[in-house]
């Protein structure tokens, strides 16, 4: 039963600047920007705490080889913002966000950093909790960023809603009214940013921010015009691919589990038997002091061998983008499969993307699903700097 925890591990937990000028540049009035009533709705700001350059560099000192590294440069102000979005089930709900400012002064400019977080069994950790002083957003914000991190639905405010897992439209959503409500907020606190938007994020956190991109483009929001580069880390972008190349690891581990797994097989069950085999691979994905509750809409769709559902509610990997995609996966991944990447490279360029879109390998040995994500943090803090402005 142990070797059930390779297709838990791929279907519900993540692995896991440049310099400014000395004098900050003057920033452009703004057109006001008006409270949207709905979906992108700003609610409120709670600051959480300021840390200084000191306290930062300590926090990354303590955590030793598995810090996300950098010197900083700011302090950085931390605030958790509310907001309305869209549940799994399309429905209204607050959810909230970190908002990491780096200290500049007056009326500079910055660039934003969306950055979307991998798959998490704890509410705890989730970005507007500021679990640890030396996290990912804090450390990108004394670079210069303006940081945003959605805290996604199920976590924070919205903590015991189902997190709709894999499902793009409600992780898009989260995202852009996130950038929505925070821009709002932002201009009343004369905060300005200088119109760069860049979105990363990695394993989960890398499927939304491809969710994210795709219905930004398709949509009319403000923030479609300032996105300059997205860097997806190791996500299961074709959601059923990434399931057949899990259970084939299954497979190889243990047949018989591998067989009674199989979607030809379990779509013959009744509805309930089928629910029942997922119910059990949630509680061992979990764990039994999980306090997220996660959508089981993909796994239903997954066994009953239902591939347009898959293919219209989740997959992102199949279209054509106008700015930068720069992927980053590991050869060695077993938790979300490389192919992810390769195949998606392929089925954009086929769309016409050609050099848009660029496929960079993990160099960590072995290059797996955990080892990678430090490296994927080193290659987005350079493949952004050579871009970001104002920092």
């Amino acid at each position: 039963m142990r070797n059930l925890g390779i297709l838990i591990c791929a279907l519900y937990l993540s692995g896991c600047g440049g310099a400014g000028n000395d004098s900050p540049p003057a920033a452009v009035q703004e057109p006001p920007v008006v409270n949207v009533v709905g979906p992108g709705e700003f609610r409120e700001a709670v600051p959480i705490k300021t840390m200084t350059t000191a306290e930062i560099t300590a926090a990354m000192d303590v955590a030793g080889d598995s810090a996300f590294r950098a010197v900083p440069r700011y302090a950085v102000q931390a605030y958790r913002l509310t907001y309305l979005t869209l549940d799994g089930q399309g429905q209204e709900i607050l959810a909230s966000a970190l908002v990491a400012l780096p200290q500049k002064p007056a009326n500079s400019l910055s660039p934003v950093f969306s950055y979307q977080h991998g798959t998490l069994t704890k509410d705890a950790e989730a970005p507007s909790n500021l679990a640890e002083v030396g996290s990912p957003e804090v450390v990108l914000a004394s670079l210069g960023y303006i940081v945003l991190s959605a805290d996604y639905v199920g976590y924070g405010v919205s903590k015991g809603a189902s997190h709709p897992y894999l499902l793009s439209g409600p992780s898009a959503s989260a995202v852009i009214d996130m950038l929505t409500a925070a821009k709002y907020w932002r201009q009343t606190q004369h905060v300005p940013d200088n119109k760069q938007l860049f979105l990363a994020g990695y394993s989960e956190g890398g499927y939304v921010t491809m969710a994210t991109q795709r219905a930004l483009q398709a949509g009319a929001s403000t923030h479609r015009h300032e996105v300059v580069s997205v860097a997806p880390g190791a996500g299961p972008y074709d959601v059923g691919l990434t399931m057949d190349e899990d259970l084939k690891l299954v497979r190889q581990a243990n047949p018989l589990i591998g067989d009674l797994l199989n979607p030809g097989f379990l779509r013959f069950l009744s509805d309930a038997d089928r629910h029942n085999v997922r119910d059990q691979l949630l509680r061992l994905a979990l764990g039994g002091d999980s306090d997220v509750t996660f959508m089981p809409t993909v796994i239903d769709n997954y066994f009953a061998d239902d591939r347009s559902a898959i293919e219209i509610l989740s997959d992102v990997n199949d279209w054509r983008p106008e700015v930068p995609v720069n992927f980053f996966h590991g050869r060695d991944d077993r938790t979300v499969s490389y192919l992810n990447a390769t195949t998606t490279l392929q089925a954009m360029r086929a769309r016409g993307a050609g050099d848009l879109v660029t496929l960079t390998d993990c160099n960590a040995l072995p290059a797996g699903h955990a080892e990678c994500v430090l490296p994927f943090w080193r290659f987005i803090l350079d493949t952004f700097a050579r871009v970001a402005k104002d920092l």
